[in-house]
C-alpha cells in the first residue's frame, strides 16, 4: 500500500491527469499542498491578463464595451459549470465577506428573528453574523458541532428550536476539518432560508438543493490572490431581497445617471461599485478549466486523493502522534484533509523550510494538506507524506523557530 509504484499506477489511470500541464508549476520538486488556500496559476490566465493590459493600453476607455458585463457573463459561466445554476443567478463582485453582508442583510432585515450560525465556522463569517446581528438589533446564537463531523441537521434544528429564526449561516464544507454539511438535510431542518459559504467546495464538489450563496474563487477555482467572490440567489428567491450595499454597478440603466436609487431585477441587483476587470477575467479562465474537466471528474478524484492520503496517515503518521482530524467516509471529505498533532505549526514550518512541502496550519492543532484534483498527482500526496514521517521521526519539528508569523 504505500510503495510509490502505486500511487504511479493511479496517476497513470487519471483522466485529469493533462489537466496539470495548463498550470504554471515553476519548481517541479516542490509539492503544492496549500491549493484549498490559493490555486496554481493557469497559463490560460497569465496569457489572458496579459492581453486585457494590452486591451488597456490600446483601447483605454472604449474597452468598457467589452468589460462592462463580465461580471453577468463570468457569473453565469459559474452557474453553468460550478453550482449547476441557472443563468442570471450568479453574480461576480467583491469579497466573500462582503457579498456574505449583501445578501445576510438582505435575507434578515425582511424576517424576524434571530441568526443562526455555527461556532467553529470561519472567522469572517462569523465577524458579519456579529456585525449584522448588533446593527439590526437580533440575537446572534453559535451552536457548537462534532469537531470533526462538523454541523449537523440534529444541530441545526436545535439551534433552531427556540423562537422564530430569520437566518441560517453555515459553510458547506468545514475549513479545518473538511467535513461536508448535508445541505438537504440542513434545509429540511432550518425551517428558515440558509445561506450557504462555498469557499471550500466550488471548483470540487457541488451543494445540492440550496437556493443562497457567497463563495471565493481564488482557491479551486484558481483565479488569484484575492480575486472577486460570486453571489448565488436561486431565481425564485430573488424578488424582494434588497442589497444593503447600493451602488451604481447595480441601478438600472446606470448611464442615466438618476438621481434616486432604482435596482436592477434579480441577482445582478448585489453589484455595488466598478468591478475589477482583470481579475474577473482569471475568475472566468479558471472557471472554463473547471467545466471543461467536470466537477463530477473532480469530486471522484478528490475522494480518490484523501482516500489515499488516509491511509498513508494510518500506515505511517498515527504511530507517530498524529490523529485524522476529517471525516473517514471520503464523501464527507471536501478537497482537503486536515492531521491533528501537539506539534502542528513547527510541523508545517519545517515541512515548509527542510522538505520542500507546502501545507498550512489552522489552530489551535491542525495541518491542512489540499489536494486539489485539478493539479494534484497521487505521487505528490505519497511523497509528501514521506517525507513529513522522515522529518518528524528525526523529530526536525524541534529545531525550527516555534515563533508563528501572521500568514500561518
Amino acid at each position: 500500500m504505500t510503495e510509490r509504484a502505486r500511487a504511479e499506477r493511479l496517476d497513470g489511470d487519471d483522466p485529469l491527469a493533462g489537466f496539470r500541464e495548463r498550470f504554471v508549476i515553476d519548481d517541479p520538486d516542490t509539492i503544492y499542498l496549500d491549493g484549498n488556500s490559493l490555486g496554481r496559476l493557469p497559463h490560460a490566465t497569465r496569457a489572458r491578463v496579459g492581453a486585457l493590459v494590452d486591451q488597456w493600453g490600446t483601447e483605454l476607455v472604449s474597452g468598457w464595451h467589452d468589460w462592462i458585463e463580465l461580471p453577468a457573463r463570468v457569473g453565469d459561466l459559474i452557474a453553468d459549470a460550478v453550482l449547476d445554476a441557472r443563468p442570471g443567478e450568479v453574480i461576480v463582485s467583491d469579497s466573500t465577506t462582503v457579498n456574505l453582508y449583501k445578501l445576510a442583510h438582505a435575507v434578515a432585515a425582511g424576517r424576524a428573528g434571530a441568526i443562526i450560525g455555527h461556532a467553529g465556522d470561519f472567522p469572517t463569517d462569523r465577524y458579519v453574523l456579529q456585525g449584522l446581528a448588533a446593527a439590526l438589533g437580533r440575537e446572534l446564537r453559535l451552536f457548537e458541532s462534532d469537531p470533526v463531523d462538523g454541523p449537523s441537521a440534529a444541530d441545526v434544528e436545535r439551534a433552531c428550536a427556540d423562537g422564530p429564526i430569520a437566518l441560517v449561516c453555515l459553510s458547506h464544507v468545514d475549513y479545518r476539518s473538511s467535513a461536508v454539511a448535508d445541505t438537504r438535510a440542513i434545509e429540511a431542518a432550518a425551517g428558515a432560508p440558509v445561506l450557504w459559504d462555498l469557499s471550500h467546495s466550488a471548483g470540487v464538489l457541488r451543494a445540492d438543493g440550496i437556493g443562497l450563496a457567497v463563495g471565493c474563487t481564488y482557491k479551486y477555482l484558481n483565479a488569484g490572490p484575492g480575486a472577486p467572490a460570486f453571489l448565488y440567489v436561486r431565481r425564485d428567491l430573488q424578488e424582494g431581497l434588497r442589497t444593503p450595499i447600493q451602488g451604481w454597478f447595480g441601478q438600472r440603466l446606470q448611464f442615466e445617471m438618476g438621481r434616486d436609487y432604482d435596482p436592477e431585477p434579480g441577482v445582478a441587483s448585489f453589484l455595488a461599485g466598478t468591478p475589477n476587470v482583470p481579475a474577473l477575467v482569471a475568475v472566468e479562465e479558471g472557471a472554463r478549466l473547471v467545466g471543461e474537466a467536470g466537477v463530477a471528474r473532480l469530486r471522484t478524484k478528490a475522494e480518490a486523493l484523501t482516500a489515499y492520503l488516509v491511509e498513508l496517515h494510518d500506515a505511517w503518521l498515527a504511530p507517530l502522534g498524529f490523529e485524522l482530524g476529517s471525516p473517514r467516509d471520503a464523501s464527507r471529505r471536501g478537497g482537503h484533509v486536515s492531521l491533528r498533532h501537539a506539534e502542528a505549526w513547527p510541523i508545517c514550518r519545517v515541512l515548509i523550510e527542510r522538505a520542500r512541502v507546502i501545507p498550512d496550519f489552522r489552530a489551535p492543532d491542525s495541518i491542512r494538506l489540499g489536494l486539489p484534483p485539478l493539479y494534484t498527482r497521487f505521487v505528490d500526496v505519497h511523497d509528501a507524506l514521506e517525507r513529513l514521517r522522515l522529518l518528524v521521526e528525526r523529530g526536525e519539528q524541534r529545531e525550527v523557530d516555534p515563533a508563528r508569523s501572521r500568514v500561518t
